[in-house]
């Protein structure tokens, strides 16, 4: 074999060994015939590469080659346990900087990874080993893998419901600056309804619909390793591995989560390939971003590493005076004490003195034309001598796991995070009146989340006959401390004019003895949750089967406090804080799950499941005074998941049918309030490709059709024109539920031109829809579909020389065309409010690694 004339090309076969001029073959076993799917035994010691591949050689029957000069002085970690060739070999190759094509099911021929493919740390030993880590970043732009769908190392075509993997790959080259971005791509996710006026944070009401990111129609829960999120400031990207979607109910293992689905991301922590990468980053509204990613064995076996990442931006936002502003670390440490237990800790520290988050505009002028056309984007509604909006948050997490032999194993983790907000703001209140101007209020809240979250669980591996089972039984404990200082200026406020505002006239006085109407409204807020759950996946042949159940118990009590100098006893008179309400709320609810997985011998895996879901509906509250009652939820859900044979390509196709009970829905009567929308069905289908074609064409795509309407409901909701007049009311049953699109498509794909002529460069491409949606709950007017582009480009000047080994050079440009498009609007007896999107962004990056 030659490559360029020089390449000395080595062979692994059985029984022999021959040495042709500067060609250095080895030969064991037959040529691999069977499929990469086909499961064996694998017993291969740590030791050297070539040493390894012998012997890999010698227990699958594959032929593998390599160049010489790639594998001399590299090691193995080697590979124990029953699992695929694909994954053994994966798994013998992690940390090497080698990746592998199979040829035509003949041969594996190992290369060096492409520098714009992130090869992810592989778990090793044990009676599974994934084909990348579960909770690593995937291989280009795909992970086949995951941890969050079963808590266990489980291949994702052996889970009976959708779980879509974001690798960090394609989280890099899109340039995502938050986990609400990472989401455009993802199948059956709706992640940008309230568009720039909202950051996507992981804290927030569990009514459901009062959600940004909407699955399959309801809003979803954002879980950090496994563990529940209430970060107030956005999911900060630099800090993730991965982001996953369990699209579907998830309460079974995670306790209290919609019937939708929730988003698990998993944060950056030690690996067995050292990490050594810092960036700078530039792009419009003038942003600078710095970051850097180190990560290294600290003692000499490698049994302690650390890694730590951090990141500095500053820029602002295609509103005029809000800005974007945060800087962070994320340091961990991973020690394994021996060679069955370990310990990772990880802590984190973000300060966002500016999150750049907006507000809604008047829907008569962004989404139909005003007096003088379109609102500009750039147009600040707000003032601002009155514009404060920033966010704290610091965690500290451990990981722990202990192996009592190959047939039990303990693991827990833990975390406690905290965190705060200071927001000083106005708000639109009333209608746009014919001048013009739209009234105003100002406010001031500061509130903190403090959560601390427990998971404990017991792992075993019981082989029956042919019969495999891996049990899991656990218990979690979540204790979530809210509270939260509100303070209203009602009167205190000018209008603004939309056409031609005027800034710096509101200086607010939040005392109650101001001469302004000042309301106070404060809240503490403790909830308890706790739960038992148990899971069994057994494993018989080619079938695969999923039984689980949990039990919940959930509490809620804390005061309602409330003062004020006007309403109480008329105006001036200064009626203290004082408790109005100390409401106690305690509900509890056993959910379970059943499916199945059959992999057909040539890659397909047609799969069934039922599932069901609990969520209290904390923080909502009805007109009459009533709480929500929790959402109860169940779904069935059947589908097909194609991991083609001999390839890195992911297909797969769902169809679920989701029934929720007592679905919270704003009571557009009653601003402030929700309505019980009572039975909503959701109901659609998703298709989705991940794949990595050939090493330097990577692709995403996928379809989502969702159609979720009030089934079984007794309210009247009421028409309303773009102006808030009422036309009438009518029955909610069979309407849609309003912000929810019934089609989305989307696609994205990369691409490293040939190499021999552009010397590193690559280009990539996305095109995203999403179908329009309705204003409210009476379907009273439509907001229309929209369709954006992104590209980008990217070089690597190690192709140039190989003096710059390690420096890159990216581009990424998302709504190419600046379209001026509206995610969401709603309507109300003062007129509709309506979401801008997001406008062209322009982000550059340069990055080093050595």
């Amino acid at each position: 074999m030659k490559r360029c004339g020089r390449q000395v090309a080595w062979f692994i076969a059985l029984g022999s060994t021959t040495f042709l001029n500067v060609a250095v073959t080895k030969s064991y076993g037959a040529e691999p015939s069977q499929s990469a799917q086909t499961v064996r035994s694998f017993s291969i010691p740590a030791q050297s590469l070539e040493d390894g591949l012998a012997r890999f050689g010698q227990q699958s029957g594959w032929q593998v080659s390599v160049d010489g000069k790639l594998a001399k002085s590299l090691t193995t970690h080697g590979v124990s346990g029953t699992m695929t060739s694909a994954q053994a070999l994966n798994a013998i190759l992690s940390g090497t900087g080698l990746t592998y094509t199979i040829t035509g099911g003949r041969t594996v021929v190992l290369t060096k990874a492409a520098a714009n493919i992130t090869l992810g740390p592989i778990r090793v030993g044990g009676s599974l080993n994934a084909h990348e880590a579960s909770i690593g970043p995937g291989v280009g732009y795909v992970a086949t893998y995951t941890d969050a769908g079963t808590k266990t190392d489980t291949p994702i075509t052996q889970i009976p419901n959708s779980v879509y993997v974001i690798t960090k790959q394609q989280i890099l080259d899109q340039q995502a600056q938050t986990v609400a971005e990472v989401l455009r791509y993802m199948p059956g996710v709706y992640a940008e309804r309230l568009g720039t006026s909202s950051i996507g944070s992981a804290a927030g009401g569990n009514a459901n619909g009062t959600g940004s990111i909407m699955m399959r129609g309801f809003a979803s829960t954002q879980y950090v390793d496994g563990l529940v999120g209430g970060a107030l400031a956005a999911g900060e990207t630099a800090f993730v591995e991965r982001v996953e979607a369990l699209n579907g109910p998830a309460s079974v293992l995670y306790g209290q989560v919609g019937p939708g689905g929730l988003i698990a991301t998993q944060l950056k922590q030690p690996g067995e390939t050292p990490i050594r990468n810092v960036s700078v980053g530039f792009g419009n509204w003038g942003r600078y971003e710095a970051t850097f990613d180190v990560g290294d064995k600290i003692t000499k076996s490698g049994n302690l590493k650390y890694r730590i990442a951090g990141i500095g931006v500053t820029q602002g936002s295609q509103t005029d005076y809000l800005n974007y502003k945060r800087v962070g670390v994320l340091p961990s440490i991973k020690w394994d004490i021996d060679e069955k237990t370990s310990l990772t800790l990880i802590g984190q520290y973000l300060y966002a003195p500016s999150e750049a988050q907006g507000s809604g505009y008047p829907g008569v002028g962004t989404l139909v034309p005003g007096k003088y056309g379109y609102l500009p984007r750039s147009r600040f509604l707000g003032d601002p001598s009155l514009n404060e909006n920033g966010q704290k948050t610091a965690s500290f997490e451990y990981q722990f796991q202990h192996k009592f032999n190959k047939f039990l194993e303990f693991q827990q983790t833990f975390r406690y995070e905290d965190s705060s907000t200071n927001i000083k703001q106005t708000y639109l209140f009333g209608s746009l009146q014919e001048n013009q101007t739209i009234n105003r209020r100002a406010w001031h809240q500061a509130s903190s989340h403090a959560t601390l979250a427990l998971d404990s669980r017991l792992v075993g591996h019981v082989n029956t006959g042919g019969v495999q089972q891996t049990l899991v039984a656990g218990m979690d404990f979540r204790r979530v401390d809210l509270t939260q200082n509100i303070t209203y200026d009602v009167n205190g406020t000018k209008p603004i004019n939309i056409w031609d505002p005027v800034y710096y006239i509101t200086y607010p006085n939040f005392s109650l003895s101001s001469p302004d109407n000042i309301r106070i409204q404060n809240m503490r807020d403790v909830q308890y949750q706790s739960g038992v759950y148990f899971q069994d996946q057994i494993k018989w042949k080619k079938l695969s089967v999923i039984l689980g159940g949990r039990q919940d118990w959930y509490n809620d009590a804390g005061p309602f406090i409330i003062g004020d100098n006007f309403l109480t006893s008329g105006h001036g008179v200064i009626t203290k804080p004082y408790v109005e309400s100390d409401d106690k709320y305690s509900s509890s609810k056993f959910t379970w799950r059943a499916g199945f997985t059959y992999n057909l011998d040539f890659g397909l895996t047609p799969y069934f499941s039922y599932s069901t879901s609990f969520l209290p509906q904390t923080g909502s509250v009805q007109y009459n005074g009533q709480a929500a009652k929790p959402l109860n939820g169940r779904q069935f859900e059947a589908g097909l998941k194609y991991l083609v044979p001999n390839t890195n390509i992911l297909l797969t196709a769902a169809a679920y049918d989701i029934k929720e009970n007592h679905y919270q829905i704003t009571d557009t009567e009653h601003p402030g309030y929700n309505a019980d929308a009572g039975t909503v069905t959701s109901k659609g289908v998703e298709l989705s490709a991940h794949a990595n074609v050939t090493k330097d064409i990577r692709l995403t795509a996928s379809y989502s059709f969702n159609e979720t309407r009030a089934t079984k409901s007794n309210n009247k909701v009421t028409l309303r024109d773009m102006d808030g007049t009422n036309l009438g009311t009518i029955s909610e049953q069979g309407k849609y539920i309003a912000g929810l699109p019934r089609n989305m498509v989307n696609m994205f794909v990369d691409y490293t031109l040939p190499r021999q002529i552009f010397h590193g460069l690559g280009v990539n491409f996305g095109i995203r829809y999403i179908g329009s949606t309705y204003a409210d709950n009476a379907n009273s007017y439509k907001v229309p579909d929209y369709l954006l582009f992104d590209v980008g480009a990217h070089y690597d000047f190690e192709n140039a020389s190989p003096m710059l080994k390690g420096l890159r050079t990216q581009l990424a440009i998302s709504n190419l065309a600046n379209t001026r498009y509206v995610t969401s609007c709603s309507s109300g007896m003062a007129g509709g409010t309506c979401y801008y999107g997001q406008a062209q962004r322009i982000y550059g990056n340069i990055s080093y690694s050595w």
